[in-house]
């Protein structure tokens, strides 16, 4: 079995190049970071019966399975089949294992569904996502938190997805105890202040996190109704110029982050580098190069936001520029 000949193979089929020659690793997808215990087990059983007995936590909530011999693939893929099926993850051939490695695991944090502080099951989202734009071979990564604390680090992402709520205020609640208050100015960003026994909330600097609600003990706030959603892009680590995403749409609805995030693949197919291996160019060198307001005409194309949603009429990104000389001097 010639390593050149099978190593696009290998990689679209998500296992792993390996410095060992003739072994590989399979890289199990997890959308939304949640496996059932059955899937995990069935992972342990691969790893022990193809691998070398070891599983490696990926940083996107995948797993590995290394120490895997070439010619035990297709044997590997069948074994992974259960759990693709229970992930619920799109595949195009019965048994062929995964069929794209480009667009990366999608990312969540806990959410509402352990977190107090989760403002959206950030879990299902995920695996919506998931369903929508895998499998694809482009480079993209996509990551969903809860609350602006992103412990899921989604600014790290090109796309991320940042609960918000708008708390929502009952005066006959309230008794003037300022824990809200207290707490927004410890955990947030001091968007609050009593006035003559009340509370009142600036609007401008309101971040959407929902810590009042969480410390409010007469459920004076509480959360809104409508999911909302802060859009952050184009944050990557990498050899250049790695830098943190920077916001891209405040207020913004569940459909349209699913439409724009799926709208970039058609941008990235018009102006990824001709000569990028694999189709993978980080989508932010391509907005670089075409300008924000190119990135915005593709990726708006049918887009109906809330009306309460911003969107930024221009981005500065800045991050560390490797690719200067000189830089610090």
């Amino acid at each position: 079995m010639g390593m050149d000949v099978n190593l696009k193979k290998l990689k679209k089929n998500a296992f792993r190049y390996s410095k060992v020659r003739g072994e590989t690793a399979s890289r199990v997808r997890i959308p939304g970071g949640v496996i059932g215990a059955k899937s995990m087990l069935r992972i342990t059983e691969i790893a022990e019966k193809y691998g070398n007995g070891t599983i490696f936590i990926t940083n996107r909530q995948g797993v590995e399975i290394p120490g895997i011999k070439m010619e035990d693939m297709d044997a590997v893929n069948k074994e992974l089949q259960l759990i693709i099926d229970e992930s619920g993850v799109n595949q195009e051939v019965y048994e062929g294992g995964y069929p794209a490695s480009g667009t990366r695991n999608v990312v969540a944090c806990p959410g509402k569904r352990l977190c107090p502080f989760g403002c959206y099951d950030t879990t299902e989202f995920a695996r919506k996502m998931d369903k929508l734009i895998f499998p694809n071979n482009l480079h993209m990564k996509v990551a969903f938190t809860g609350c602006s604390n992103d412990c899921g680090k989604v600014r790290m992402d090109d796309f991320g997805i940042i609960g918000m709520t708008e708390p929502q205020y009952d005066p006959d609640r309230c008794v003037g105890c300022e824990q809200c208050v207290k707490y927004c100015k410890i955990r947030s960003t001091g968007a609050l202040s009593l006035v003559n026994g009340k509370v009142v909330r600036d609007p401008n600097l309101c971040v959407g996190c929902g810590v009042c609600v969480t410390y409010c003990p007469t459920r004076a706030w509480t959360r809104s109704k409508e999911h909302y959603f802060r859009v952050v892009i184009m944050g990557r680590t990498g050899k250049k110029n790695p830098r943190l995403a920077e916001d891209f749409i405040r207020w913004a609805d569940e459909e349209s982050i699913l439409k724009i995030v799926k709208n970039c693949y058609a941008y990235v197919e018009e102006y990824i580098d001709k000569n990028a291996l694999e189709g993978k160019e980080h989508v932010g060198y391509i907005v670089d190069r075409t300008g924000y307001e190119e990135f915005l005409k593709y990726v708006m194309e049918g887009i109906e936001l809330p009306e309460k949603a911003e969107v930024a009429s221009r981005i500065y990104w800045g991050g560390k520029h490797y690719d200067r000389v000189n830089e610090l001097h």
